[in-house]
């Protein structure tokens, strides 16, 4: 098994291209192709996580995205929000999201408090 870490760009396009043929031959769990395909896959996943992080959206794209993939209106948020004014406010970026909007949002629509609670510049 020739495996090498992941240092370079080309290190990280020919460790793909060896992932790419062992998973179309799809080797089986414990034989020299399946760890070397298991072995490649940890070494690639771990070169993206440093030079590709993946980032959360903004808490407000999150609420957005929740509320259109849940039919939800902005009239439909006031439980949340507390008033139709402040609805629209936090919408559009001119309010910050209270300690108390963040916990409605968490348990009532189930929002990952990791998104909620993220420090995002008001655009006010």
């Amino acid at each position: 098994m020739d495996i090498r870490p992941i240092h370079t760009q080309e290190d990280y396009k020919r460790a793909l291209a060896e992932v790419s043929r062992l998973v179309d031959i799809d080797p089986e769990v414990g034989t020299p192709d399946g760890d070397k395909l298991e072995v490649l896959a940890t070494l690639v996943e771990l070169y993206e996580a440093v030079e590709y992080p993946a980032t959360l959206p903004s808490p407000i794209d999150a609420i957005k995205f929740r509320m259109e993939m849940q039919g939800l209106r902005p009239a439909d948020m006031t439980d949340y929000f507390g008033s139709p004014s402040k609805t629209s406010e936090v919408l559009n970026g001119h309010r910050s999201l209270s300690i108390q909007m963040i916990r409605k949002l968490h348990k009532g629509l189930g929002m990952p408090l990791e998104i909620l609670v993220q420090e995002v510049a008001a655009s006010i």
